[in-house]
């Protein structure tokens, strides 16, 4: 997302590993294959930049669930293309994620939808947080059984190790979906001031 003085712009890219292509693809790039979908998401941007559509210091990214974790593994990748990041209950450990359902039925189907070799490692943002330059701020609500909240306190935790700016707020009781209309005001906002201060010339972002 851009901003300039007469607003901001938001560009969705329906990047490959999002939803749209069939389960089978999702099934193979979604985690296994992270690169294609990460690439994807900095071409988005890097596509704004040089049509001059947005200002490369104004360009942020934002996103929820696998979003969130494209977000955070965007920045990860190339710390210097997005002055920002917003994760709203994202994915940061893809060890974690597949722990998460060991004692479930769906255990080895989320083991292979994951994999493993170096790409669980390189494609966990929590793993990486060292790379991050730019200053981050994450939603989760409490109650979340899609992707569990300590995936966000994971990448707290590994945010401060890194001496990175950023900021987890928590929703209390509230689910993936965050649906309750006073936490959704909530997080706008802050993102609001968030971003202003990202933007800000002088920016030092969340603390």
């Amino acid at each position: 997302m851009g901003t300039g003085a007469g607003g901001g712009l938001v560009l969705q890219p329906n990047f490959r590993g999002s939803a749209g292509y069939g389960d089978a693809w999702f099934h193979e790039n979604g985690f296994k294959s992270w690169q294609i979908a990460i690439g994807d998401v900095l071409e988005a941007g890097r596509w704004l930049v040089l049509q001059g559509i947005a200002d490369p210091e104004r360009l942020a990214i934002v996103g929820w669930s696998y979003g969130g974790y494209a977000a955070l593994q965007s920045v990860v990748v190339d710390p210097t293309l997005f002055k920002a990041a917003i994760a709203i209950a994202p994915v940061t450990d893809l060890t974690a994620l597949t722990e998460q359902y060991r004692r479930t039925a769906r255990y080895f189907q989320m083991r292979d939808f994951i994999g493993d070799g170096p790409h669980v490692r390189l494609g966990s943002p929590a793993e990486n947080a060292n790379r991050i330059k730019v200053p981050v701020l994450m939603f989760h609500g409490t109650d979340d059984i899609n992707v569990r909240i300590y995936q966000s306190q994971l990448m707290d935790r590994a945010l401060s190790s890194a001496s990175v700016r950023h900021e987890l707020v928590t929703f209390e009781g509230l689910d993936h979906e965050l649906e309750d209309s006073t936490a959704r005001t909530n997080m706008l906002r802050r993102s609001d001031a968030f971003l202003r201060a990202a933007f800000a010339p002088t920016s030092t972002g969340a603390h």
